[in-house]
């Protein structure tokens, strides 16, 4: 009998997401006699019915901070209890997105270019926008330093900067970032092979949290991906690398634009979701991989030490 915590809820902004994940998950694993699972928010009981469950294995189904940022990772660490997808270093490094971008660039990995905005800091208004169609250019993209699942992301040009900054000002600190258009592609990692990749076509203006999660959207998934196989190969080829270099571990996916016959990385996710309309599930299916064996090769990876 395998003993398997799974971890999901949480504080982040994502925790609808992450229980999404976890019931997903949950109605394929209960079917198996030889797994005991029990499901846990990670709360003041955590520690307590860790010890009293003794499980195997931690199935780490959290998003955003607290679940994604290294913070949970560390104190299972400490618990010396397997779990699953990235480590403690890992999993803060590609969540924060100026480290993961300055690490990009320092690998040669192309990626839009950005500035950190401090609204402690902040310029006058005539001014700064005069740097940032200097640095950047409009439209630019606002984006919150360390938030998964395009929460809080906006679309900006001159008309509307002061506003949606504005709505983000709680953050302190976020990211301005040059706006790439072109094709929205994502590619899968697991266990340190390429999975798989897909095309995503919003009705929206981008691939926000709405055109993820809510099927009302109506966003289209395309898979296989229409590009050249030497297209196909450097994509897969910069997605793997970028999983080794933050030495993520399981499964992860990163987000790419493809314009002008070049590919950004716009960031990599340590904690993809496993909803039903969920990206990596999707690309498994499409190379012949259920999600209940997806869910197992998660399983089998999980360690500590990492």
């Amino acid at each position: 009998m395998k003993k398997i915590f799974i971890l999901a809820g949480g504080y982040s902004n994502e925790r609808y997401i992450s229980l999404q994940t976890a019931k997903s998950v949950y109605l394929e694993l209960i079917n198996n006699k030889h797994y005991k699972i029990k499901i846990q928010e990670p709360n003041g009981e955590l520690i307590k019915n860790l010890k009293k469950f003794k499980p195997d294995v931690v199935l780490n189904l959290l998003h955003g901070r607290y679940g994604e940022d290294g913070y949970i990772q560390a104190i299972l660490e400490s618990e010396k209890i397997k779990y699953t997808h990235s480590g403690v270093l890992s999993s803060s490094l590609a969540m924060d997105k100026e480290l993961s971008k300055k690490i990009f660039i320092k690998n040669k990995i192309l990626t839009p270019k950005f500035i950190k905005y401090s609204f402690k800091n902040h310029k006058k208004k005539k001014k700064l926008l005069n740097d940032l169609k200097k640095k950047l250019n409009f439209p630019l993209v606002l984006k919150p330093l360390n938030e998964g699942s395009s929460v809080n992301v906006f679309i900006s040009n001159e008309k509307n900067l002061f506003k949606n900054l504005n709505k983000l000002k709680s953050y302190g600190e976020i990211l301005m970032e040059k706006y790439i258009p072109g094709r929205e592609i994502q590619v899968a990692i697991l266990s340190e092979k390429v999975l798989g990749a897909i095309e995503l076509e919003p009705k929206r203006k981008f691939y926000d949290y709405q055109a993820k999660y809510n099927p009302k959207a109506r966003t289209k998934h395309i898979i296989p991906v229409n590009i050249s196989k030497s297209q196909y190969n450097k994509l897969t080829k910069i997605a793997l690398k970028t999983h080794k270099i933050l030495k993520c571990r399981g499964v992860s996916r990163s987000d790419f634009r493809f314009y002008n016959n070049k590919f950004y990385l716009l960031e990599i996710n340590t904690q993809p979701g496993m909803t039903s309309l969920s990206l990596v599930p999707e690309i498994a299916k499409f190379n012949n991989i259920t999600f209940k064996n997806l869910i197992e090769k998660i399983l089998e990876d999980a360690s500590t030490n990492k």
